[in-house]
């Protein structure tokens, strides 16, 4: 069973930045290699999505709604439903991201 992949404007927005700051602060080549790094995980979650964890931060509120995948540092936070998987969120995981997923999930 194969699953469209998602990314909510927030998650493209990410990916994006993350590019830019790496492109800024580092060589280009790095930026594009982490891009495409990126990419192909969340593509792999068209045939897998199930295998992510379930970020702690959530699990410890008691959600297990969203599941996690990664290409460190980065965290890559999700919501499957049905056939899709809606991404909401890519974040290097070293962020406080309590909050940022409470702001990202919840708007708070």
């Amino acid at each position: 069973m194969r699953f469209e992949v998602l990314l909510t404007e927030d998650a493209a927005r990410d990916l994006e930045e993350i590019h830019d700051y790496i492109n800024e602060h580092d060589e280009s080549v790095k930026a594009d290699t982490v891009l495409e790094r990126l990419e192909s995980a969340l593509e792999s979650l068209a045939t897998t999505p199930g295998r992510g964890s379930y970020p702690k931060e959530l699990l410890a509120l008691g959600i297990r709604e969203y599941r996690q995948t990664f290409f460190k540092p980065y965290r890559m936070i999700y919501r499957i439903g049905g056939r899709r998987v809606y991404v909401y969120l890519i974040a290097d995981g070293r962020r406080d991201m309590q909050t940022l997923l409470a702001r990202r999930l919840f708007g708070t």
